[in-house]
């Protein structure tokens, strides 16, 4: 049976702070005259009920903890509750319900798939509520993957579990501290983001706006041109480092700021992302250069940055890269599935898993070519452990089957094969912006039907939480347990 006390109790927390941030928007419109004000209100006070109601009801003096069932309830309730109650302000700017949850769990799953419409014209506080989301689901989840993940063995987080609970090798010596630590950086690149927007020519509003999204690996933009419609090749290189930054392992920050800058440049996931980030940026570059006869620092910017977002799962754009030719579209649609760093905002495969599986091709290369010798799979400076291989490899199988089976679905609903596979591809790796006329770089998800919008929903959230591993691998008998 599950403990439902600390579930509650968590649950009401978090409505809590989501009905606090409501406070933020509403202020905004209020300030700009805008009537929405009574929107975010109205949504805020009863979600703080509810919320408090779940705290109340949970109420105990004696400390309770959460089982690795009680941790699988509590990450796949969170994100379906949270979301139904973040969906209520997006109703007053007149969208349906079923609108209204793709939006918000696009946002706090920062996947960046919108069916909103001229931004540019909306009311700044709908627009500062998408950003909050973004951030507020950001550190969510890389909280989620440092102290959950691991804890459920998924996927072959485990690798990372051994760091934390090695006390020799111990970043933070409890959970609680860890959790500050880790909202601490986040904060702090927020600010960075923020002041280096400004700097450069954004106004405050969209500086703040685009700092919580762009750490946050989400790609919401209060503009329908997004990054392309500053016109700044300053502005987006910016984006490009702090995209990165986001990208990074937060554990690495936190082992920096207690003293060991070299963590950033020892660890395999940060070395594997940036040369990748690099080389494929180059290849694009040189690309655009010959085919497209742009001017190569021209086509070194449009490359790293298109690049950086989509591997990020970021999902900003400056241009349509859609229009760069079959050679772009083909591999845009590749880089979709990498992702960045495990222990950080974005979504996707992730980087270690493909190092991983590099490491086991070589050694059956190194078996096949001489059988009876002894290969060690050494990653980061460890061994690995035993059960690590199976686990990336059923992780690699299961999402690449899911993605197969959303695609099914959806094309079942009557929309194109490349609507229906990139849809499923961005929804599942958490990327935002797919292929074709609807889901690309310059189309709207509002053109899919409603049942399509709760599809996908349902694949970002199992996306992000890396459900469809959890739900393979968990033994039977855990679950009789």
């Amino acid at each position: 049976m599950f403990n439902l006390r600390p579930i509650f109790s968590v649950l009401g927390l978090l409505l809590c702070t989501i009905a606090s941030a409501m406070i933020l928007p509403a202020l905004v419109d209020f300030a700009d005259g805008d009537r929405d004000w009574v929107i975010f209100f109205a949504s805020s006070v009863a979600t703080f009920f509810i919320g408090g109601l779940l705290i109340l009801s949970a109420y105990d003096d004696q400390p309770a903890e959460l089982t690795v069932k009680d941790s699988f309830l509590l990450t796949t309730t969170s994100w379906v509750i949270i979301t139904a109650f973040a969906a209520m302000p997006f109703i007053g700017v007149g969208l349906n319900y079923t609108d209204a949850y793709f939006e918000a769990m696009s946002g706090l799953t920062t996947t960046g798939a919108t069916v909103l419409t001229k931004l540019d014209q909306l009311p700044r506080g709908i627009l500062l509520w998408r950003a909050i989301l973004q951030g507020l689901g950001g550190l969510g989840i890389i909280v989620t993957a440092i102290l959950i993940l691991p804890f459920l063995r998924v996927g072959g987080m485990q690798l990372f579990q051994t760091e934390h609970s090695d006390r020799s090798e111990k970043v933070l010596p409890s959970a609680i501290e860890l959790t500050t630590a880790i909202a601490l950086v986040y904060i702090l690149l927020i600010i960075l983001c923020v002041l280096t927007y400004a700097s450069l020519g954004m106004t405050a509003f969209d500086a703040i706006c685009h700092s919580l999204t762009t750490v946050a690996t989400g790609g919401f933009s209060t503009h329908d041109e997004s990054m392309g419609f500053f016109k700044s090749a300053a502005i987006e290189w910016a984006c490009i480092v702090f995209m990165i930054l986001g990208a990074l392992p937060f554990v690495v920050y936190i082992k920096a700021w207690r003293g060991r800058p070299s963590a950033l440049l020892e660890d395999a996931q940060t070395r594997g992302l940036i040369g990748f980030l690099v080389g494929v940026s180059l290849i694009v570059a040189f690309w655009l250069t010959a085919a497209r006869e742009m001017e190569f620092h021209d086509a070194l910017r449009y490359a790293t940055f298109n690049v950086t977002s989509i591997v990020t799962t970021t999902g900003f754009a400056s241009t349509d890269y859609t229009q760069w030719g079959p050679f772009a579209v083909g591999l845009f649609f590749l880089l979709m599935f990498v992702g960045g760093c495990a222990g950080s905002t974005t979504g996707g495969i992730k980087i270690y898993r493909l190092q991983v599986t590099g490491l086991l091709i070589r050694s059956h290369i190194v078996h096949l070519m001489s059988p009876n010798r002894v290969v060690t799979l050494v990653y980061n400076g460890k061994r690995l452990p035993a059960d690590v291989p199976f686990s990336v490899v059923a992780f690699l199988a299961i999402y690449m089957s899911t993605v197969g089976l959303f695609t099914v679905v959806l094309s079942a609903l009557g929309l194109d094969l490349v609507t229906s596979l990139s849809a499923s591809a961005q929804a599942v790796g958490n990327v935002g912006p797919g292929l074709g006329d609807i889901v690309g770089p310059s189309g709207n998800y509002s053109g899919l039907p409603g049942l399509a919008k709760w599809i996908l929903s349902f694949a970002m959230m199992m996306g992000r939480l890396e459900l469809f591993t959890v739900l393979v691998l968990l033994r039977i008998e855990f679950w009789r347990s």
